[in-house]
């Protein structure tokens, strides 16, 4: 398969992915997240849990990012998306909405409204004009991101509490 014009500019606009994780993760630490979890949510956090996600996180992202940037795989491609939509845009949308529903502050806040959501409708446009896939592979991939993200948020901060 050969690279069109649009799948290079995709490929290339994913970086801004990773790019945009390390000053979200660096908000989230200076604003305390973990406390704020524990506090504001009701869940439960520390700091060691915090620095272990985010480090296999990124690795996650990253290992995604540079196997989607340098080949032609849809599969790699379809697999950045359901990741980068758990862990940009629907954890983006978490900050937003739970500063709102809370009425406090949620560390992590800004960054997800200045950078993860709109590098997230960017990257979705340019996955979606590249043609890599149609749009309901891509929504499904976003639904599964979302799905991962809830079972995260679940399992790492509620630790599978009902």
């Amino acid at each position: 398969m050969t690279d069109s014009a649009d799948q290079k500019r995709f490929r290339s606009i994913i970086w801004l992915l990773p790019a945009a994780y390390v000053p979200h993760i660096v908000e989230e630490y200076i604003g305390g997240f973990p406390v704020w979890v524990t506090q504001v949510v009701g869940g439960s956090f520390n700091n060691i849990a915090f620095a272990l996600n985010n480090a296999a996180f990124m690795t996650i992202l990253l290992v995604l990012t540079a196997w989607t940037s340098r080949s032609t795989s849809r599969g790699a491609a379809f697999l950045l998306i359901v990741w980068a939509s758990a862990n940009v845009f629907w954890d983006g949308l978490f900050h937003i909405v739970t500063t709102a529903v809370y009425d406090r502050y949620s560390p992590g806040e800004i960054t997800s409204s200045v950078l993860y959501v709109p590098i997230s409708l960017a990257v979705a446009c340019f996955a979606l004009r590249s043609q890599l896939f149609t749009l309901r592979v891509f929504l499904a991939a976003v639904a599964a991101g979302g799905a991962l993200f809830a079972f995260v948020v679940w399992y790492g901060l509620f630790h599978f509490a009902t």
